[in-house]
């Protein structure tokens, strides 16, 4: 019995397993994402959340630091600042206790470290891998988004090329509702490379704990700089400490000594410290309370129900609060079939955009149904790469076919600041008529769209829906589109 006891009591979640799984419930409690399959674009995404969870989860309520800092080197100084500002603020505040506390990718990483293996141990190998990260952060965040912010489009490198957090999160998650078969279509090679390279960190953290954490990703690397600053953390007295080294050979990370850049706060050196020289600094919250009343003791209940009450309260409040939000872009999937579009009112799909200019956005409209032509209206970005490399194709069509056909641009409402100086260094002269989705992406979202961009609508002369595209598109596949509404 005794035994069946010690077991139960060793499955038993500690207080940092419990606060790692509420702040992943609590920063995804938009729960209605993940039964209609799309993404939540309401006024707290723009509020950065401490770790690493992609912007594109359905569940996530908040915004990845790592890709709103990428994207804020092409927006404008105003975003910088905002974005740096609230990074340093967790930096100087928690530093990479973040990474141990707060970060749901982190967590995957831990449960998935508990599956009976045998298991990888660190070396002097590891050490040398986990300056690996500081290249990471220096190149893919830094140098490649700032490079392509001279040239006023926005390229989060680490997120397109790298990141685990967002394929699995993002990519997976989206991919395996119903109602978003239609992205199959747009996967490539990129998305072939980041779907391996997230089995290769899944089927790794089985056997290395935190491999993502220790040896790729730059946030840590950055929380890590800070350590030595930070507010909240553990520290080491020195008068008390022995330097038996039990605290660093029982450490699962790659750290030289306790509070060094590789330490993510967890505090279990503090438990196995034998002259209890580790402490937490900043705050007594962390400190055991003393056992030797039984007035601690219901405090400490009193204290914990408290709480506990109150935490759930929030993370409740909030998943109720993100289900019915109005402005949540989870607004039902439409199912309507090609004919039951065709026969949809006028009033459906007609709306006045405000056109965008080199200038700026001006006070004249267009409306996509009043066209009198056929009309190809193609949904962009210039923070999308596929948007800005296929905006030609667009153009030339514009031009071949100007008596029979118009193109509408319209760039989303995200980083739309952008869009003027894009038109005036690329299509000063063009026909495409540019335009701009002001209502939180309502008319991208009236004509079906899924959170996926570049996205492409064909009406026909009489404003009814022909043609969509989830993809990038070339010349020849508008061509094709366009022929074959004009010999009907």
């Amino acid at each position: 019995m005794k035994k069946v006891i010690g077991k139960l009591k060793a499955l038993r979640p500690t207080r940092r397993k419990i606060i790692q799984l509420y702040t992943a419930l609590l920063f995804n409690a938009n729960f209605k994402g993940f039964y209609t399959g799309r993404i939540y674009k309401g006024n707290t995404k723009k509020i950065c959340m401490p770790g690493i969870n992609c912007y594109s989860c359905p569940g996530a309520v908040t915004a990845c630091p790592l890709g709103s800092l990428q994207g804020s080197f092409s927006v404008n100084r105003s975003t910088l600042f905002y974005v740096g500002g609230i990074l340093l603020l967790y930096c100087f505040i928690f530093g990479r206790m973040i990474c141990g506390w707060f970060c749901p990718f982190g967590f995957i990483q831990e449960l998935l470290y508990k599956i009976k293996t045998p298991k990888i141990k660190k070396s002097p190998i590891t050490r040398i891998f986990a300056f690996f990260k500081y290249f990471v952060l220096v190149f893919f965040v830094f140098v490649i988004p700032i490079m392509y912010a001279f040239r006023n489009t926005p390229f989060p490198a680490f997120c397109k090329y790298i990141c685990p957090a967002g394929t699995l999160e993002g990519g997976v998650a989206l991919l395996s509702h119903k109602n978003n078969s239609r992205f199959f279509e747009m996967l490539g090679p990129l998305f072939t490379w980041k779907f391996l390279l997230l089995i290769s960190i899944i089927v790794a953290s089985i056997f290395i704990f935190r491999i993502f954490c220790r040896f790729i990703c730059p946030l840590g690397a950055l929380y890590g700089l800070f350590n030595k600053f930070s507010v909240f953390g553990v520290k080491v007295d020195n008068d008390k400490c022995t330097y038996c080294n039990r605290c660093v050979n029982h450490c699962k990370l790659d750290i030289k000594h306790v509070g060094d850049t590789e330490c993510i706060s967890c505090g279990d050196c503090v438990d196995i410290c034998p002259t209890k020289a580790i402490s937490w600094k900043g705050t007594k919250a962390f400190r055991p309370m003393p056992e030797d009343s039984e007035k601690n003791k219901k405090a400490r209940f009193i204290s914990r129900a408290v709480a506990t009450f109150l935490a759930l309260a929030v993370l409740i409040g909030a998943v109720i609060y993100f289900w019915n939000d109005d402005s949540n872009a989870t607004s039902e999937p439409q199912t309507q079939t090609q004919t039951e579009q065709n026969e949809s009112t006028d009033s459906e799909y007609s709306v006045n955009l405000k056109i965008v200019t080199a200038a700026g956005i001006t006070d004249d409209t267009v409306n996509p149904l009043h066209t009198g032509k056929i009309t190809i209206v193609n949904f962009w970005g210039t923070w999308c790469t596929p948007c800005v490399k296929e905006l030609p194709y667009f153009d030339q069509i514009a031009s071949d076919y100007a008596d029979t056909v118009s193109v509408i641009a319209i760039h989303t409402n995200m980083v739309s600041d952008t869009a003027p100086k894009h038109i005036e260094d690329n299509y000063p002269d063009s026909n495409i008529i540019f335009a701009i989705d002001l209502d939180k992406e309502g008319y991208y979202s009236k004509l079906g769209g899924l959170g996926g961009y570049p996205y492409t609508v064909i009406f026909d002369e009489n404003g009814h829906i022909v043609k969509s595209f989830v993809e990038a598109l070339e010349y020849k596949d508008l061509q094709e589109a366009i022929e074959t509404e004009l010999s009907k």
